[in-house]
């Protein structure tokens, strides 16, 4: 005998975005003074509620490449969010915006 069929429940739609922001710090003179730019922009960033990570560059006193990574129910607020944190990374003191790149999943 087989089992009668059930329905699948609707599995809720999630929108993963990861972001990737190439900086350049033109006064940076040692990786001790990077350091300290990118911790002060990491700790505004954790508090939006994603993750952040420096994901690349991290031997160039003067470059850096930062990632952040968030979950939305929908891709509106995925934009909205993402606004959010692009304005922040642009704003970012010591920091210049040199290349970004945004994967959706």
């Amino acid at each position: 005998m087989s089992e009668p069929r059930t329905a699948a429940a609707p599995r809720p739609s999630v929108v993963v975005t990861v972001a990737t922001w190439d900086l350049s710090m033109p006064g940076s003179s040692s990786l001790k003074q990077k350091r300290s730019v990118l911790r002060s922009l990491k700790d505004r960033l954790a508090r939006m509620n994603v993750s952040v990570v420096e994901s690349g560059l991290q031997d160039a006193r003067n470059q850096a490449r930062i990632s952040v990574a968030f979950l939305a129910a929908h891709a509106a607020q995925a934009d909205s969010i993402l606004e959010s944190v692009d304005r922040r990374v642009a704003g970012a003191r010591g920091a210049v915006v040199v290349a970004n790149s945004t994967e959706r999943y």
